[in-house]
């Protein structure tokens, strides 16, 4: 019995041992994710896109806002349109400069949330709600400062996401500047626009 076990274990490492001999090639693993992958690995650079953006506000960095977007971007805020990432760094400069961003006064922060985020490739379209948090007096408890949603519309150039079209639709504290040209849209759909 246990040399038919030895005899049984020889004849498997042998077989393994020739196996292995025989090999002259290495197996190279395919590198470029499955398109799922790929789809989740676009959706989670998306959505830290869209929070960094975010993050410049209340800061004193309104150039910025330009990186984040493609060359002839189109961005809506309230119904007042810019074109072009000098025209959107503008519009961010005048709103600061005008005093009627709700960042002053105390520590903003803005909070995203319900992302829906849809990958095609290098296009992508993504909505948010967003909430501002005003914390003015650190023993005090914060204050929402404002609510709304945004729609995006996304391309991959050169390996990076960047916004070629962003729609914002405020829901409250509309500043006195968009008054007029403010419309609620509530059934926005930044994807029909393709």
């Amino acid at each position: 019995m246990v040399r038919n076990r030895v005899a049984a274990l020889a004849a498997v490492g042998g077989i393994a041992l020739g196996a292995l001999a025989g090999c002259d090639r290495v197996t190279v693993r395919e590198t470029t994710p499955p398109t799922e992958q790929q789809a989740l690995f676009d959706r989670i650079a998306i959505e830290d896109l869209i929070t960094r953006y975010y993050a410049h506000l209340g800061t004193d960095d309104a150039g910025a806002f330009g990186d984040y977007y493609t060359e002839d971007a189109v961005f809506d805020v309230n119904g007042v349109v810019s074109t072009g990432r000098e025209a959107i760094e503008a519009l961010y400069t005048n709103m600061d400069e005008e005093g009627d961003s709700v960042t002053e006064g105390g520590v903003f922060h803005m909070v995203l949330s319900n992302p829906v985020i849809e990958v095609d490739g290098d296009r992508a379209t993504a909505t948010f709600l967003w909430t501002g948090i005003l914390n003015p007096d650190p023993t005090a408890p914060p204050q929402v400062a404002e609510h709304g949603r945004e729609y995006d519309r996304l391309v991959r150039q050169d390996g990076q996401w960047l916004i070629e079209k962003r729609v914002v639709i405020a829901d409250s504290a509309l500043p006195e500047r968009f008054a007029a040209s403010y419309q609620p849209r509530l059934d926005y759909d930044i994807a029909a626009e393709e």
